[in-house]
């Protein structure tokens, strides 16, 4: 085994040495990315079981084996059963060296190809569209599950910039309705006059200049998802028709006296309190409380500062793909000007500030960062950095105090209690 080794070492190829299969079974873990030799006798399990148990584990695993005693039917069952080479005693340097290159490039590019269908599961799973890993989001993604595949009206309550379209899109595209239409429709953007029009359609000569039919918002979300973003603008004076076909799951297009059957989900978004608006008459209640029957709270960005250097990240990574740029290194500097930033337009500023940043500009201007920064009291902003530090370690440790406190340079029981004070366990 020292032999194989010091041949190995020659060519700059890593490689350990352990003295049973059951130590080898320990060391290769989950993220291996190495290759296998060993011997077929072995003092304990033999090679040949060692090969079963790796394979059950990672079938994409070279596992070279050697033997000193030529049997061919062992060495054809070997490769049968998943062995990467069979070499031979004795065997030149050379045979090994060029074995065992072989077979880490083939490694590598199992591992690359692995890499990038996890990125394509990740990208296509609720952890790759509702990123963060502070409990408010946790618990959102838990809630989003739970309720993404039934007909419930849900009611998204956030601000500017939270993310409420993106919520609504994956509460549509985590249901059975996801190839169906999701319709989207900002109720804040439209004119009083055509609201009705837009949203319900209209006949033929309904109206002055309404030259032919047209199938509106909800009728197009038929079978699919309607999201109504800023609901809070609707006119109240449409307020009662909506609620008429959330009722009675008909609508009547402007100009005619025909019922037409619409079965959708509707999704409403909001940037106000809905039941103060309601106490003043300027929403009814009654169609808030059609609308709520299932609530999601979207947390500010401040109030989940944990998540923010992985939001940038993200954010950075697309905006380098996108400009076509090496993704930038983050500084210490601007890493800390992140974490103290107010961020009063939540994700979207800051996407922004993640584009500038892109593209070699300054992630700040003058004139952000250093007023909304003192909105953050320093010991606030100390505890902010310290809770993502800790929150980033136990997620590279696997939840692992032992080797989070060993990385971080800290003690185990002073890291338990940090995890305690700020939640992360």
């Amino acid at each position: 085994m020292l032999g194989c080794q010091q041949a190995l070492a020659l060519e700059d190829i890593h490689s350990e040495g352990v003295a049973s299969a059951e130590e080898a079974l320990a060391r290769v873990g989950d993220n291996f990315a190495g290759i296998v030799v060993s011997d077929i006798r072995l003092p304990g399990i033999d090679g040949l079981e060692l090969l079963t148990r790796l394979k059950t584990r990672d079938r994409s695993l070279p596992v070279v084996l050697i033997t000193g005693h030529g049997d061919v039917t062992m060495a054809v069952n070997a490769m049968r059963d998943g062995a990467y080479d069979f070499m031979e005693k004795p065997f030149s340097p050379e045979r090994l060296v060029d074995v065992a290159r072989r077979a880490l490039e083939q490694r590598g590019l199992a591992r690359e190809v692995w890499s990038l269908r996890k990125q394509l599961a990740e990208r296509d799973s609720l952890e790759g569209k509702i990123i963060g890993r502070s409990p408010a989001m946790q618990q959102l993604r838990a809630l989003i599950a739970n309720v993404a595949d039934t007909s419930a009206n849900v009611l998204i309550e956030g601000e500017t910039g939270t993310g409420k379209e993106l919520v609504a899109r994956c509460l549509h595209d985590f249901s059975r309705r996801h190839g169906q239409q999701f319709v989207a429709l900002n109720c804040g953007g439209l004119p009083e006059n055509l609201f009705e029009s837009e949203i319900f359609g209209h006949e033929a000569n309904a109206f002055t200049g309404a030259g032919k039919r047209r199938i509106g918002k909800i009728e197009h979300a038929h079978n699919g998802t309607l999201f109504l973003d800023e609901v809070e603008s609707m006119p109240v004076s449409l307020q009662i028709k909506l609620l008429r076909v959330l009722q009675e799951r008909t609508l009547e297009r402007l100009g005619s006296n025909q019922s037409v059957a619409v079965d959708c989900r509707v999704i409403a978004a909001t940037k106000s309190d809905l039941v103060e608006l309601s106490k003043g008459s300027q929403f009814r209640s009654d169609l808030y409380y059609r609308l709520n029957v299932v609530t999601l709270e979207l947390p500010p960005l401040r109030e989940r500062r944990e998540d923010i250097l992985q939001l940038f990240e993200h954010f950075l990574q697309l905006s380098s793909l996108r400009f076509d740029r090496e993704p930038a290194q983050l500084d210490p500097q601007t890493r800390s000007a992140l974490m103290s930033h107010d961020w009063p337009g939540n994700v979207r500023e800051l996407r922004n500030v993640a584009e500038r940043y892109a593209l070699g500009l300054p992630a700040f201007k003058k004139t952000g960062a250093t007023v909304d920064s003192q909105n953050l009291g320093f010991s606030e902003a100390v505890e902010a950095f310290e809770k993502n530090l800790l929150s980033e370690a136990l997620q590279r440790s696997g939840g692992n105090l032992s080797q989070a406190s060993q990385e971080l340079g800290m003690a185990k029981t002073t890291l338990f209690d940090k995890v305690k004070k700020y939640g992360l366990g």
